[in-house]
């Protein structure tokens, strides 16, 4: 197990520095996929199998294809690209790194966390997740739903070409 989740981690994070440092969009976005797989496998080691296989539909499959969409829409050449200025990229470089240290103080401090529930074997089954969610927090899902559903009738309302009718 320690082995699986060490090579994992390893393949998340160079596949994740290669998303960072690829000159080509589509091969970031590839990478990524990798990172989010090796990242469905660490939810798996921690026996969330629900979370693994959520992860892989929503994130692998949907947004990525969606990121691969925008991006061959937009065809990036390297001739439209224009390069940013010296003083951009220095305060991105300045803005990057204060934000790279927030992060190392944040996380320096351990904060113990008592879960609600004591820790078992059954944690992060399908299962556990439907219970739970069906359960406790069956109103916040029915309303996230209606806006879900309402958010997809403004999407096509907004998509749908409206008719023009010629009386002649």
């Amino acid at each position: 197990m320690t082995f699986l989740f060490y090579m994992l981690s390893a393949i998340m994070i160079i596949s994740a520095l290669f998303v960072v440092f690829s000159k080509n969009p589509v091969d970031s976005v590839i990478y990524l996929i990798i990172c989010f797989i090796g990242m469905a496998g660490q939810y798996i080691l921690l026996n969330a199998q629900f979370l693994a296989v959520v992860h892989v539909i929503v994130y692998t499959g949907a947004i990525m294809v969606l990121f691969l969409f925008v991006i061959m829409l937009l065809n990036l050449n390297k001739e439209i690209i224009v390069r940013k200025s010296k003083v951009t990229r220095i305060s991105a470089v300045i803005t990057g790194g204060i934000f790279f240290l927030v992060m190392v103080a944040a996380t320096r401090q351990v904060i113990e966390i008592h879960p609600r529930y004591p820790f078992s074997g059954t944690v992060g089954l399908v299962s556990e997740v439907g219970k739970t969610l069906f359960h406790e927090f069956l109103l916040p899902f029915e309303i996230s739903s209606v806006l879900f559903i309402s958010a997809m009738i403004g999407a096509v309302m907004f998509g749908k070409k409206d008719e023009v009718k010629n009386f002649k």
